[in-house]
Parts: C-alpha cells; sequence; structure tokens
C-alpha cells in the first residue's frame, strides 16, 4: 500500500498493491497503522456511507463543520468517477486550492480527505458506487454546501455535458458567501499538526 500527499495539505491518496490470478485480485483496501504513521493522527471508523450514481452526476462539494468535525476515507467500489478534494481551511496556506484524482474499482484507489477540507465527484460511468467511511457520525445541520461550479475554485471537472446536479448542490453557497458567514473551520484547529496534538490528549 503507497500513501502519497496530495496538493492539500493533510489530504492523502492512497493506492493499494493487488495481487492477481486466474481467479481475480485481492488487495489491503486500508490499514490504520498505516495511515496514522503518515497523517500523524488516528481515524477510528464512527459510520460508513454508500452513494450509486448514474454517469455524468456531479456531488460536492460537501464538508462538515466543527463540532463535530469529519474525517473521510473515500473510495469508489463499483465504476469510476474524478475526485476532487478542495482546501476551505482558513487561513491554510493552501486555501480554495484543489487536488483531483480519477478512482475506480478496478485500481482500488482512495483519498482520505482530513477535517475542514472539501470533497466532491463527478461519474464517468453508470452505476459508479462510492464508499465513505467516516469519523464521525452525521448530525443534521452540520454539514457545509458549496457550489461545485462556483468560479472562484474554477475546477476542472471534464464534463461534455450538463452534469446532472441536486437542486441543494446547484445553489449552495460560494467559496466567498462561506468566509462571510464564518462557516469554515480554521487552519490552526484543522492542520495536520493541530489535529495530530488533539489526538495525543485524548
Amino acid at each position: 500500500m503507497r500513501i502519497t500527499p496530495t496538493r492539500v495539505p493533510g489530504a492523502f491518496l492512497v493506492t493499494p498493491d493487488a495481487l492477481r490470478d486466474e481467479r481475480g485480485s485481492f488487495h489491503e483496501g486500508w490499514r490504520a497503522e498505516e495511515l496514522e504513521h503518515v497523517t500523524g493522527y488516528p481515524f477510528t471508523p464512527r459510520q460508513i456511507n454508500y452513494s450509486v450514481s448514474r454517469r455524468n452526476t456531479l456531488r460536492g462539494i460537501h464538508s462538515v463543520a466543527r463540532p463535530p468535525g469529519q474525517a473521510k476515507f473515500v473510495t469508489c467500489v463499483r465504476g469510476a468517477l474524478r475526485d476532487f478534494v478542495v482546501d476551505l481551511r482558513v487561513d491554510s496556506p493552501t486555501f480554495g486550492q484543489y487536488d483531483s484524482n480519477v478512482l475506480d474499482a478496478d485500481s482500488g484507489n482512495s483519498v482520505f480527505v482530513p477535517e475542514g477540507v472539501g470533497h466532491g465527484f463527478l461519474t464517468l460511468t453508470d452505476d459508479a458506487c462510492i464508499c465513505y467511511v467516516l469519523s464521525s457520525e452525521h448530525v443534521p445541520g452540520t454539514q457545509i454546501d458549496i457550489d461545485p461550479l462556483d468560479p472562484d475554485l474554477d475546477l476542472p471537472w471534464g464534463f461534455t455535458e450538463p452534469p446532472l446536479i441536486s437542486e441543494k448542490d446547484a445553489h449552495a453557497m460560494s467559496v466567498a458567501d462561506g468566509i462571510s458567514r464564518g462557516a469554515f473551520a480554521h487552519w490552526k484547529d484543522t492542520s495536520p499538526d493541530a489535529l495530530s496534538a488533539a489526538a495525543r490528549r485524548t
């Protein structure tokens, strides 16, 4: 298993080493000790969600307010999708910047999304299924939704026709709105060093 940093601090691409033979394949999708060693703090699953979407479905950009905050371990378990992480941590050295990877069931690639970082994706196949392993349970009213087509972000989704998008996401606030409303977490509270220190105190 290879865990490599993305352009967004604290977010990582996880690439498994698959064993393949005439029967099929096997790979480790997640190993707590290795992830903790790289990120510097433990990731304890509290909830697992699955989302199934038609091709050209756009979901995101989503995050969770603190408290409770939420880290995500995201894997495409069927089909393929173009995945984005966006730094929404106020005063982060990479605030507003993004990283993108294609996740697909064949490769088994995953992305670790730390607290305060937004996440979204565009499906590239029909019946694509994404699995979220989450560090906190759902708390109504804490989700942060950002317009995935916000021109200030200018994310290169790569769609060639209008995507399928929910009314909630289509009318979500811009990054500028999020800043003015004080919706985002601060870098000093959610940076890898801060979260590592908080984990040591618990």
